[in-house]
């Protein structure tokens, strides 16, 4: 059993810091791009005058920094080769992932936005596993080549973790002589709506309410008839681009139906795990980050004449977060290592409960890490000047959208106690 990380992959963290250095660094420093990122970042991001949407300037800076790290081959490296990728694997990304967190905020890795120099892809994965021959050729080239944008049309108003009582309806429908589909109903959380070429849009097509089948996805224009942005949604932390979306009278033709016809679930859930195992890597690389940040300051900071950290009062409590990061990291990585060794179907059969365990802790730990960093830094951990606040403002949203904690718990407990996963009870 050997725990030390390929040297390979070593390497290529190095040439990724080296890259940063290089070329995001300079990026963010030039033209007072530090106010995205300093005690002045959420007024510099949100216009607030422009229904809390993010600032153009702030966009086209994430844009630019995607450029040059796709440029220098990292962008792409979680994608198959035959997307220009290097076939990153889970283990690889989730090093990667904590790694550029605990890194702090910086353009190299704003989570706030998704965004990072090694991106991540669920959609491009999702058109090659589900898409037709025309969508691929399509929608795979035009969002590499970030021209398309798709938007993802699952949660509404009324329905949120209850993905099968969705309210949103498409029927059969033919206009002008050619077949298509009808589609009536809202949506919430439809992130990047504001700048999407395309949604894609989940109804159900037939069945009942409560059933898994039944329920279809489409890739819906952005701008077709009948699409509105009804309002922004005001988030705890800003800019937001998380609009609720209506859809009245939308048509669209057979060729936009994405994958199989009553089986769109199984498109919503193809990259669930991938998604969880990378973003708890980023909750734990960012817990990581506030524990070290905090040691450093209490054996800086030196009321009454002597070192915070002598106090017993501020070691504990982050003797327990540091502890809690090590056994984090280590089921994560075994996690991430697992998942490797199997085709993807079987991981959503044999480790979806140790997917869930990583990332619902993942995101409480890191909420915790920034709670306590603040405590430890007093006033000015508390003030927009140090990151804390940022990144519990950020990563408190992750116990609710990346499936909600409970949510998660609960599918751990199936596994557990036998009501679902390999050691199904008859």
């Amino acid at each position: 059993m050997d725990f030390h990380l390929p040297p390979d992959l070593v390497d290529y963290l190095a040439r990724l810091d080296a890259f940063i250095a290089a070329k995001i660094a300079p990026l963010q420093a030039k033209d007072d791009n530090q106010r995205f990122f300093d005690h002045r970042r959420e007024w510099a991001r949100t216009d607030f005058d422009n229904g809390g949407l993010p600032r153009p300037e702030w966009e086209a800076l994430l844009e630019q920094a995607k450029v040059l790290a796709d440029e220098a081959g990292f962008y792409r490296f979680s994608l198959p080769q035959e997307f220009g990728g290097d076939g990153g694997g889970n283990l690889w990304m989730a090093v990667i992932r904590e790694h550029l967190a605990a890194k702090g905020l910086g353009l190299f890795n704003d989570l706030q936005n998704e965004h990072s120099v090694v991106g991540n892809f669920p959609l491009i994965v999702m058109l090659r596993d589900f898409g037709s021959a025309a969508q691929k050729e399509t929608f795979i080239r035009g969002s590499l080549a970030r021209k398309i944008r798709i938007t993802f049309g699952l949660t509404e108003p009324e329905h949120g973790s209850d993905a099968t009582h969705m309210q949103t309806r498409a029927v059969r429908e033919r206009r002008d002589g050619q077949p298509g589909w009808r589609i009536d109903g809202q949506k919430m959380w439809t992130t990047g709506m504001h700048l999407a070429s395309h949604c894609c849009l989940f109804a159900r097509t037939s069945g009942q309410d409560g059933a898994a089948k039944g329920i279809s996805a489409f890739l819906v224009p952005a701008d077709a008839p009948g699409v509105k942005i009804e309002e922004y949604l005001w988030t705890f932390n800003m800019p937001t681009d998380h609009p609720r979306v209506s859809f009245t009278n939308v048509w669209v033709p057979d060729q936009a139906l994405f994958g199989d016809l009553d089986h769109g679930l199984a498109l919503a859930q193809a990259f669930v795990h991938e998604n969880r195992i990378r973003q708890a890597a980023s909750s734990l690389g960012a817990a990581a980050y506030c524990v070290a940040e905090s040691v450093r300051y209490a054996r800086q900071r030196k009321p009454f004449g002597q070192a915070l950290a002598e106090n017993q009062a501020i070691q504990f409590p982050l003797v327990e977060l540091a502890t809690q990061v090590e056994m984090l990291r280590l089921l994560i990585r075994k996690t991430a290592w697992e998942m490797d060794q199997m085709p993807h179907p079987e991981v959503a059969k044999r480790l979806s409960d140790k997917v869930s365990m990583c990332n619902y802790w993942a995101n409480r730990l890191v909420c915790e890490a920034a709670d306590r960093a603040m405590q430890v830094h007093g006033g000015i951990g508390y003030s927009r000047h140090k990151p804390f606040e940022h990144i519990y403002r950020h990563h408190r949203r992750y116990r609710i959208t990346e499936g909600s904690e409970e949510i998660q718990m609960r599918k751990v407990a199936g596994y557990l106690f036998g009501f679902m996963g390999p050691n199904k009870l008859a």
